[in-house]
């Protein structure tokens, strides 16, 4: 959904399409350009454009290929927006850019339609990067969706020491199982040997690996975020890297639990409770060339 006060490639497209000054703001002119659309097609007028409003446009179509636009760095991104109420509507600075895994399957249109479909409110993260399966299947693998529009968010974190790094962040999940025991996910599936990931860390020494493509589009999503938004993504983790060695950056860090230094951390860099991401050796290569 797009309103007064939206931000992004998104609101870019829809200015192209009503022949209104293109850049990325949705203000007065787009909102008027907006209600004297609806009102020639006589569908609710009201200055936002929902799914009825991008369904009328044609800029909402079941061929998501269609959909996606492309970032200046040449990554993908397929907009496939939670309903609203599913995130917070209120736009936020952001300062942090923390990145997450899901613990589940590799598709991430199913991933944001579980956050859409529970009763938790407004939780989720605003990128999810698709990956390889346990069982090897790469339909996903590599893609990117944007869960809820540029500048809104939603909880992602849990329980943390600063209510502003839940506000003021953007969050990236990776399709991804995450620890295993004896080469099963946490809910018993068997995952293939050439999917399995080999690393003493934070008490297992089984992960689901993530894969080479999910880990250049990532690579990509991070400068693409660290452009868009300003976000010092050489602060945090990656210091942490450079200072301590990679296993200790990869746990609990209380710059990153309160917030008092901004840029790109793990979820696991705030509680001890979690284990994503971890440090697989290509993640931590990618991270290094930034």
């Amino acid at each position: 959904m797009l309103k007064l006060g939206s931000k992004g490639e998104m609101v870019k497209r829809l200015q192209r399409f009503l022949n209104v000054t293109v850049d990325g703001h949705f203000g007065i002119e787009t909102e008027n350009a907006v209600k004297e659309y609806q009102t020639k097609m006589n569908i609710t007028v009201d200055g936002i454009v929902g799914r009825q409003t991008w369904a009328v446009m044609e800029l909402a179509t079941t061929d998501e290929s269609e959909k996606h636009f492309v970032t200046e760095n040449g990554l993908s991104i397929i907009p496939f927006y939670m309903d609203h109420g599913e995130y917070v509507n209120e736009i936020t600075k952001k300062r942090y850019l923390f990145l997450h895994h899901t613990m589940g399957w590799n598709n991430p249109y199913n991933q944001i339609k579980q956050w859409e479909n529970d009763e938790r409110g407004a939780i989720g993260t605003e990128f999810v990067i698709g990956g390889k399966s346990i069982q090897g299947d790469s339909k996903y693998d590599g893609l990117v969706l944007q869960a809820f529009p540029e500048g809104y968010y939603a909880w992602h974190l849990g329980k943390i020491g600063n209510r502003e790094v839940h506000t003021d962040s953007v969050g990236i999940e990776l399709c991804n199982f995450g620890q295993l025991v004896n080469g099963r996910t946490w809910a018993g599936q068997k995952v293939l040997p050439e999917e399995i990931y080999h690393i003493d860390f934070r008490g297992y020494d089984m992960y689901h690996k993530y894969s080479e493509e999910q880990l250049y589009s990532l690579r990509k999503l991070i400068l693409y975020i660290a452009d868009r938004d300003n976000i010092d993504v050489c602060s945090g983790l990656i210091d942490k890297i450079n200072e301590f060695g990679v296993q200790k950056a990869f746990s609990w860090q209380r710059e990153a639990y309160y917030g008092t230094v901004e840029g790109m951390w793990t979820h696991a860099n705030t509680r001890t409770d979690k284990l994503d991401c971890f440090p697989q050796d290509n993640f931590i290569d990618m991270l290094m060339t930034i």
